[in-house]
């Protein structure tokens, strides 16, 4: 599978820790030790997690390498929806007037990124399409709780598109080498550790050190196995974009793979964590930096201890 294209949006409301300090008394500094993020985005009262999709779909649409009207699956994945019956996925059908396609939106909360490319290739891999959008948005300020001094300066919203092939169709395309995806909800407290249930009080984190624990384990040990798997070792690897959870997390993540600080990209700490869409949003920032070539390693975890890893080639 290649990816042809990759596009992102972002609300343009920034929202700097200095707001948390007035809301709740948590310190630049403590919140900027403790995770990495200064300031993160929050989409506008007119703003959705559709309509963030849209727009990420809508700079897509400015690079793609043939007609949209070829695209003949739409993935969407996200764990914020707007309308849990008109999906996501269907949203941007009914934007891009594609008609009799398959349609189909997912959520495994932050690794939803990879889980969705994963139906791609097994729609590829059955011959029931050829050319798909994946679309991962989350407007995490709709459902968090501000006020929570655990969790509620971690989120930020923002949306990503990603146009997928089965065969490759410009020598600019991203090769998707391998892609593993598992859940470790048998782990820790993975079923309480942080969950976001409507009809409670938003996205709460009352164990956030398991969630932590674990995803310094399942990112590294996920990503060493993408790249054996395709007989490369982490001196092959040249970036790392893991899930944009804490910065504290990525840097435990790239000192047990043992690679350098340069190899990692990191969004975090101006975006906040973005849910699913984190991982793409910064593939899609720092696609004109990539060289031929070169192997790029996403690696995600996320609430109910889903992991995963896929390995790009350029």
């Amino acid at each position: 599978m290649y990816i042809n294209t990759v596009s992102h949006y972002l609300p343009s409301e920034v929202i700097g820790n200095e707001y948390f300090t007035n809301l709740n008394n948590l310190s630049n500094e403590w919140i900027t030790e403790r995770t990495g993020i200064s300031e993160r985005r929050k989409a506008s009262a007119d703003e959705n997690t559709s309509t963030m999709a849209m727009k990420a779909v809508e700079t897509l649409l400015e690079n793609i390498p043939y007609s949209k009207n070829e695209i003949d699956l739409i993935v969407g994945a996200t764990y914020t929806p707007y309308d849990t019956i008109v999906t996501l996925a269907h949203a941007v059908q009914h934007q891009l007037q594609i008609p009799d396609i398959p349609v189909v939106s997912i959520s495994s909360a932050c690794s939803s990124l990879l889980n969705a490319i994963e139906i791609v290739e097994g729609y590829f891999a059955m011959g029931k399409a050829s050319k798909a959008l994946v679309v991962v948005s989350d407007h995490n300020t709709a459902y968090y709780n501000e006020m929570d001094t655990v969790s509620g300066h971690l989120w930020g919203d923002g949306a990503s598109a990603l146009l997928i092939s089965r065969e490759r169709q410009t020598e600019g395309d991203m090769q998707i080498k391998k892609l593993i995806t598992g859940g470790a909800a048998t782990s820790g407290k993975a079923t309480e550790a942080v969950v976001l249930r409507p009809n409670d009080r938003g996205v709460v984190m009352p164990f956030g050190r398991d969630v932590f624990q674990n995803a310094c384990v399942y990112m590294p040990k996920v990503s060493q196995q993408v790249l054996q798997e395709c007989g490369l070792t982490i001196n092959d690897l040249d970036y790392l974009i893991p899930h944009q959870a804490n910065h504290r997390i990525s840097l435990n993540v790239i000192n047990t793979l043992g690679i350098p600080a340069e190899k990692l990209i990191s969004n975090i700490q101006y975006l906040g964590n973005t849910g699913c869409a984190g991982c793409a949003i910064a593939l899609s920032e720092n696609k004109d930096k990539f060289k031929k070539g070169e192997n790029i390693v996403i690696t995600v975890f996320g609430g109910g201890y889903s992991y995963g890893a896929m390995l790009l080639t350029v």
